[in-house]
């Protein structure tokens, strides 16, 4: 099932994050010079996503049994990867800086991996873009970040 998003944030960023754990954005690690560099910043139970705009993010979101080929490359502006431990089975999408929830989907529980494509970058003009995201998740054994296009 794809879920489609619409929302608000700030400081060009929103977060993905296990359900049950406390969010933990305000280490000095999380927002590293190699998580500013990909736009994906890793910590415990938590991902950071870096976005074009300043507030609004526009994005999809599609669970995967297994790991799903490589959408067309040529159409995404950026393709990065991550993994993340979801422990309580639930993922949750939340703004900057409130943590506000803005969906709770139901993942593998254990180590996940995490796709991210960003499209549209050229449209935004100062804070506002048409700036697009699609997330692909889907269990799998951890491994490092990964930019793919940068």
């Amino acid at each position: 099932m794809i879920h489609e998003l619409d929302f608000q944030t700030s400081y060009r960023q929103f977060y993905l994050s296990d359900k049950d754990i406390e969010l933990q954005t305000d280490s000095p690690t999380f927002w590293s010079k190699a998580a500013l560099a990909s736009g994906l910043a890793l910590e415990r139970g938590v991902i950071g996503v870096g976005i074009a705009s300043y507030g609004r993010v526009r994005l999809s979101i599609e669970t995967f049994e297994s790991e799903p080929p490589i959408l067309d490359f040529e159409k995404w502006d950026k393709i990065t990867e991550g993994s993340i431990k979801i422990k309580s089975g639930c993922l949750q999408i939340l703004d900057c800086p409130n943590s506000d929830i803005q969906l709770e989907i139901n993942v593998s529980k254990g180590d996940n991996r995490v796709r991210i494509y960003g499209a549209n970058f050229k449209t935004v003009v100062g804070d506002d873009g048409d700036d697009f995201y699609r997330i692909e998740i889907w269990g799998t054994a951890h491994s490092e970040r990964k930019v793919l296009k940068k």
